[in-house]
């Protein structure tokens, strides 16, 4: 059974935990402003807020409830946009009617949901906060640059927004009806479910779209609210990072971005706000895709696995083990990814990340590549070096790596090495590009790693 408050209410349903948000709401509840687009979680028309007391507060993320498990709300606050409806308009619906940001009307409950969700957020309010709130909602119109005002106006009403207690604000000010003050109270009445044996499923937001039917008949074992499976945490020389800690949660972690200074500019195009909100790391793992994003970063830092069985056992495997074929890991039956570990890189330990898509926002990469560097004075010590869409698996180049480590740190260097990098990758053709094509953007992206790291040692001119 799952439960939980939908806008003012508290509801209960008997619905499968695999089934999705969108549909409960819709068709159960019948509260048609969600709208249903692409079912893959592309066009934000059916975005919603979700809202969980986490750390002594209230927080509130927008998502793509298409894509939602419908158990993963269990204990939770949703809200559609009848329930940020009142007797008269907010100040994120009377900016979009102002600057005419409606345009044919479908897309505009998730613009309104996404900027409210922006608006519930802790964080300094700004123009390019609000901005990226939309990252996610499409407008077919191509009513940009009016919703783009809108936004503008509404990061200008919360200059004065009050960090500390942002919903008691919020109400006050009319951008939340008043029921939203009571809603923490009413959330503790609700006991956390425990995860039950099944398929097991963080997100969701790859399974509801590759295979919807089969998530929805199973016996569905829910990890992303369970202990123990999200969170990151410090160890005395490594970082631990539970299975099911969500995309956003590490891009917004102080401890990551201490480790990573450009870790938002690296990730930050990886699909969209509201599907990063619910999207786990070990879910971008575990889908095996050859071109996945949070896959190719962690296998440039090298990163461990912890396996766990529903028995208990666990087990260790480096991230770039667990790939045996196209979509076949290393995993036996039942068993998940429970924790995901890298050891702290020092002073003299350098990283970065490229990636190269068709479209900037809400694309899969052509190509992508992650590099740990360690250097010794003019040498390098250490190096590990990924490459995602140049073969059926994501690649860690380990024979570039071996010829790399005790050369010196230079465009010759650099030179050779992109030569062996040809002799790793088995690149195809298909609709990101040829196989010539991505086999010279590859070389391109490991120039620009040391391009962009080592500026003073390693020149672009010397290396075309």
């Amino acid at each position: 059974m799952t439960q939980f408050i939908l806008n003012d209410k508290m509801v209960q349903s008997s619905e499968p935990a695999g089934s999705t948000l969108l549909d409960f709401v819709r068709y159960h509840k019948r509260l048609v402003g969600t709208k249903i687009g692409c079912r893959e979680g592309d066009c934000g028309a059916c975005t919603l807020l979700v809202g969980e007391f986490i750390n002594g507060a209230m927080r509130y993320r927008s998502l793509t409830s298409c894509i939602t498990p419908l158990g993963n709300v269990h204990g939770k606050h949703v809200v559609t946009i009848e329930g940020l409806n009142m007797d008269r308009l907010s100040p994120v619906q009377k900016a979009m009617v102002d600057e005419s940001g409606q345009q044919c009307g479908f897309c505009t409950v998730g613009f309104i949901v996404s900027m409210t969700g922006e608006c519930l957020s802790d964080k300094s309010p700004s123009l390019e906060r609000m901005i990226s709130s939309i990252d996610g909602n499409i407008c077919r119109c191509t009513g940009y640059k009016s919703i783009e005002r809108a936004a503008a106006l509404i990061a200008s009403s919360l200059q004065q927004k009050d960090l500390s207690d942002p919903i008691a604000w919020l109400v006050h000010k009319g951008f939340l009806p008043t029921y939203f003050s009571s809603i923490t109270e009413r959330l503790t009445k609700i006991s956390r479910p425990s995860i039950k044996k099944g398929l097991i499923l963080g997100g969701g937001t790859d399974l509801l779209v590759q295979k919807h039917d089969e998530v929805y008949e199973a016996s569905v074992g829910l990890m992303a609210d369970q202990n123990g499976y999200h969170g990151i945490a410090r160890g005395a020389d490594h970082i631990v990072i539970g299975g099911a800690t969500s995309t956003t949660s590490l891009l917004e972690s102080s401890l990551m971005r201490d480790l990573f200074p450009k870790l938002y500019q690296h990730l930050k195009l990886v699909s969209s706000t509201p599907i990063r909100n619910i999207a786990t790391v070990a879910g971008n793992f575990i889908n095996a895709s050859p071109i996945g994003d949070l896959t190719a970063f962690f296998i440039g830092i090298n990163a461990d696995l912890t396996l766990t069985h529903p028995d208990g056992r666990d087990r260790q495997m480096r991230l770039k083990d667990i790939f045996k074929g196209y979509k076949i890991l290393d995993l036996e039956e039942d068993e998940f990814v429970s924790k995901i570990s890298f050891d702290i890189p020092d002073a003299n330990t350098y990283f970065n990340f490229e990636k190269v898509s068709k479209r900037r926002y809400l694309d899969i990469a052509s190509v992508n590549s992650a590099i740990s560097i360690s250097v010794k004075g003019a040498y390098i010590s250490n190096v590990h070096l990924s490459a995602g869409g140049v073969g059926p698996i994501p690649t860690y180049l380990a024979k570039t790596c071996r010829f790399l480590e005790g050369k010196p740190l230079n465009s010759e260097t650099i030179q050779q090495a992109s030569g062996i990098i040809e002799s790793e990758i088995k690149p195809i053709s298909d609709a990101r590009g040829s196989k010539e094509y991505k086999s010279l953007l590859l070389r391109q992206l490991f120039f620009a790693h040391f391009v962009e790291l080592f500026p003073e040692r390693v020149k672009i001119m010397e290396l075309v």
